[in-house]
């Protein structure tokens, strides 16, 4: 066999990549660990006293479902997966009436809607049939429920393939919510002109946390105290925790 000329090897091509954007900052970040141990303690009351809130018995079933959508915008709800599991799992094999009685408007249905597809459970989309009309169209007094038309926006994102109702109230959401989002008070002229841009089911969960947390902070009239605390400090915790990981990573 004949002998191998090293000059014949090619030379690897220097990268010429542009420098981190982070810079050395992740190198140069020291933990402490103080205020972690802090945040960690902090989290864990907290935690039970939301955990308190979510299974408190004789609580209403629209009351429960409303608590379960705000802790997963807050992005703490990973802390109660086998309560909120167990929870949807009851409501769902309930005989809900959501055609006749009157406290399941379009922004009620849509939410429970949504939760239960999100969590898996086959939830028919023709409980969206009470407000279309003989034609197959969605009721023109629907377009001045601003919150309803919103609700169902984001449910319509968890449609499957052939559920022309849905594929409907996409389209008839999306138009009404455009014409009227200049007219719209705060907040909830931000969180129609948000969600327009970025739907609920499409979004990167811990930035729309991190959105989500100010918002409920500042805008939401009827705010859990316990759940703003509880989400700041979480939120404050993971991401101590995300730079001790990408310090490592870095270096």
């Amino acid at each position: 066999m004949a002998a191998v000329n090293s000059n014949s090897f090619y030379h690897r091509p220097e990268a010429n990549f542009s420098p981190s954007l982070w810079g050395d900052r992740f190198i140069n970040y020291i933990s402490d660990s103080k205020v972690i141990d802090s945040y960690s303690k902090r989290v864990e009351v907290l935690k039970n006293d939301v955990r308190s809130l979510l299974t408190a018995p004789d609580t209403k079933m629209i009351d429960t479902m409303n608590l379960i959508d705000t802790l997963e915008r807050l992005g703490v709800s990973y802390h109660f997966q086998n309560e909120i599991e167990e929870i949807l799992q009851r409501y769902f094999h309930l005989n809900t009436n959501y055609h006749d009685d009157e406290a399941y408007d379009l922004y009620t249905v849509s939410l429970h809607f949504r939760l239960f597809r999100q969590h898996g459970h086959p939830i028919s989309s023709e409980i969206f049939g009470k407000w279309v009309d003989v034609e197959g169209k969605f009721q023109e007094g629907l377009k001045s429920d601003a919150k309803g038309l919103l609700s169902l926006y984001e449910a319509s994102y968890l449609r499957t393939h052939g559920e022309t109702i849905l594929d409907d109230a996409l389209a008839f959401t999306t138009a009404n919510l455009k014409i009227m989002a200049t007219n719209l008070g705060s907040p909830l002229k931000e969180q129609v002109g948000h969600a327009l841009v970025q739907p609920l089911h499409f979004n990167i969960p811990r930035v729309e946390a991190r959105r989500f947390i100010s918002m409920y902070e500042e805008e939401e009239e009827q705010k859990n105290e316990t759940l703003v605390k509880f989400a700041k400090i979480d939120f404050n915790l993971l991401q101590n925790m995300h730079k001790e990981e990408l310090s490592e990573t870095s270096r």
